[in-house]
């Protein structure tokens, strides 16, 4: 397993370095720049702030300082917009905030959708089966930038109940977390349904039911665990996504997460917040891609790598 780990970072690391340079050249290949506004600054101005921040260099140079400074000092560099604040400030504040809400909604995505599809499929064609179908599809056609106004809507317009938007304490989380884990949560209950029904089929539970044990011992001992191979495939990619945040959580609840910082770098050309946020979901990409083939090898362990 050691082995493996190190030829997983051996091919993770050149591949982060490929996404950062790849992601700068895209970014600076696009017309416009951070100093780019609405009324034109005096060609001046722009050739002294181009120098201040390392622009005028040639764009090699501007690549091999930005991974300097990366590898070196873990520094992502100043913001281009905000000038008393670093990049690693901006992300410092804004992902706990995220990393919060996202690995709540995790936690309840994978709860749900979990004790849903195995209920469906242990009852299959039940009305138990027909309510969790239900409720899986009912949720995967409100998606996060459907169910926030929503949720706002009802539970602060109308009912009063939540705080609409802000951060502080579990009153502010809980529109967060139900926005973002509801599309999760029907994907994870309908691969589990699917999955577990394959797996009940299988001989191994023919023979567990023939020697007479518990159907709860079949399902937890001999069902789940060879189930859950396609449902963790589909929790790394999704587990990135919710902690790093949602664009439409962060801007709908002005949690103050890094999804609000990506957009007003987006639309300010803030370069370095991009790429340090790029970067980080990058990171998380790939170290999360690895877990995941880890669980695989301990969940089943005829895989071997």
């Amino acid at each position: 397993m050691t082995g493996f780990i190190l030829r997983r970072l051996a091919v993770a690391i050149p591949t982060l370095l490929a996404l950062i340079v790849l992601s700068f050249l895209l970014m600076h290949a696009a017309p416009g720049g951070p100093f780019t506004q609405e009324r034109a600054l005096p060609p001046q101005v722009i050739a002294n702030l181009n120098a201040k921040y390392g622009l005028d260099e040639p764009l090699w140079r501007q690549i091999l300082n930005y991974l300097w400074g990366i590898v070196a000092h873990f520094d992502f560099g100043p913001s281009f917009v905000y000038p008393d604040r670093s990049v690693n400030q901006i992300i410092a504040a804004g992902f706990p905030v995220t990393l919060t809400y996202g690995a709540i909604a995790f936690v309840v995505a994978v709860a749900v959708g979990v004790g849903l599809g195995v209920a469906a499929a242990v009852r299959q064609n039940s009305w138990l089966d027909h309510l969790a179908v239900g409720i899986s599809i009912g949720a995967q056609v409100l998606p996060n930038f459907v169910m926030a106004p929503i949720l706002v809507l009802v539970f602060t317009l109308w009912l009063g109940w939540l705080p609409g938007g802000g951060w502080g304490g579990p009153q502010f989380w809980i529109m967060p977390v139900i926005a973002l884990s509801t599309s999760f949560m029907a994907s994870i209950a309908r691969i589990t349904r699917s999955s577990m029904l394959e797996v009940l089929g299988s001989n191994h539970i023919r023979t567990a039911r023939a020697k007479g044990l518990p159907e709860a011992v079949v399902i937890r001992r001999h069902a789940l665990r060879p189930a859950m191979l396609p449902v963790i495939s589909y929790l790394g990619p999704a587990f990135v996504t919710m902690i790093t945040g949602s664009v439409v959580v962060d801007m709908y609840f002005s949690t103050g997460g890094i999804g609000r910082s990506f957009v007003d770098s987006a639309l300010n050309r803030d370069y370095a917040v991009m790429m340090g946020i790029t970067i980080l979901v990058g990171a998380l990409t790939i170290l999360f891609s690895l877990v995941v083939d880890v669980l695989y090898a301990w969940i089943d362990p005829k895989i071997r790598y």
